[in-house]
Order: structure tokens, then C-alpha cells, then sequence
């Protein structure tokens, strides 16, 4: 089956906007304390490069990079294994919960979620879904 129908990427199709969004409001959060040490980001193609290439994002790359596997399975024109969609939904729980950048990701999300209800509604919701999918 494609995964855009296949009931066993509902997890996927769950997780990929909350990741997005999570992403999107951390990415925000790191910019303004960015300039905040340093100086205002001029320009979108400066902040393109510091997000690629500055030390003070590069927690927030592997993230990044998961999603675009996801949105790589999910968006498929051709079948995938359903064996694909259980790892990367094992990749997001091992990358945000056990590793290093699981740390920073909940240290920084959980600052986030005190002052951006947003976040904090994600943070909850990403905790359960990836609870449930341990079991």
C-alpha cells in the first residue's frame, strides 16, 4: 500500500505536524536568543547559514532531518515497508527522549511550553504518541 492510506503510517501521519510545529517554535526560540547574544539576523539567507552551519542550532539539525525522512515516507509515490514506518516513529522516540539532543530538545521545549501554551499542548501530545507506540 502507499503509506498516505496505509493505516500502519497513522503514527507517522500523528507525529510529522507535531514535529513540524515543535520544530518551527524551538527554531523561533533559538533565533531570538541568537540575536540576543550576538546581533539581529539581517537577512533570511544569514539565518539560513547559522541554522545550517552555526553551533547554536546544530542540536535542532537532527530533528530537521527526521522530518524530511518522514515526509520522504509519507509523501512516496511507491509502496513502502510498513517496517519503515515503525522505525522512524523508533528513531523520534529514541532522538527525543534518549539521546543527548532528547535532552536539549526537552530542556528547551519544556522552557518553550512555560510561556507558549502551544508548545506545551505538542509536548504532551508527543509524549503520548509516543508512549502508545511502545506498546
Amino acid at each position: 500500500m502507499i503509506p498516505a492510506v496505509d493505516p500502519a503510517f497513522g503514527r507517522l501521519r500523528e507525529l510529522r505536524p507535531l514535529l513540524l510545529k515543535s520544530h518551527q517554535i524551538l527554531m523561533e526560540a533559538e533565533k531570538d536568543h541568537y540575536e540576543s547574544l550576538y546581533a539581529p539576523i539581517a537577512t533570511k539567507g544569514e539565518y539560513l547559514h547559522l541554522v545550517l552551519h552555526h553551533e547554536q542550532f546544530s542540536w535542532l539539525r537532527p530533528i530537521s532531518q527526521l522530518i524530511v525522512q518522514i515526509d520522504e515516507v509519507l509523501m512516496a509515490k511507491q509502496p513502502q515497508a510498513r517496517e519503515r514506518a515503525t522505525e522512524l516513529v523508533r528513531q523520534t522516540r529514541y532522538l527525543l527522549q534518549a539521546t543527548e539532543i532528547g535532552e536539549v530538545f526537552q530542556a528547551r521545549s519544556q522552557r518553550s511550553a512555560q510561556s507558549n501554551p502551544e508548545m506545551a499542548a505538542i509536548m504532551i501530545k508527543l509524549s503520548e504518541l509516543l508512549q502508545d507506540s511502545q506498546s
